[in-house]
């Protein structure tokens, strides 16, 4: 063979062991990427659902609806408030109660322990 054909199959072998090499190294930086994504995102959600659940917008949401719910429950008949208790008390199981209304509260509190 000739060292030019020699040369150019250098030139060719260099190329694809290069253009494997960016390949492998894409992949790697991806599969990083991958990694840091999956460690800070659930760490960005639980700051988002923190900052969520403070907002002003959500508690007087969770207040108006509770007050809602009052209301239905008050001319409920007695099957309607059972199942209203049920999605009351479902609504508000993880919701912290004194940033309701204290006749909120008490509504909840007597749903609690099974007062009718």
């Amino acid at each position: 063979m000739s060292n030019e054909i020699k040369t150019v199959i250098k030139y060719l072998i260099s190329i694809v062991l290069g253009i494997l090499l960016l390949i492998v190294i894409a992949w790697l930086v991806t599969a990083g990427n991958f990694s840091i994504f999956s460690y800070f995102a659930p760490r960005y959600e639980n700051v988002r659902r923190n900052t969520f659940e403070q907002s002003q917008a959500y508690n007087q949401g969770m207040t108006q609806e509770v007050l809602d719910f009052q209301r239905q429950y008050i001319t409920a008949t007695p099957s309607q408030k059972e199942a209203l208790a049920d999605v009351i008390l479902h609504k508000t199981a993880s919701y912290d109660l004194s940033k309701l209304p204290a006749s909120s509260r008490q509504f909840i509190e007597k749903l609690r322990r099974g007062e009718k």
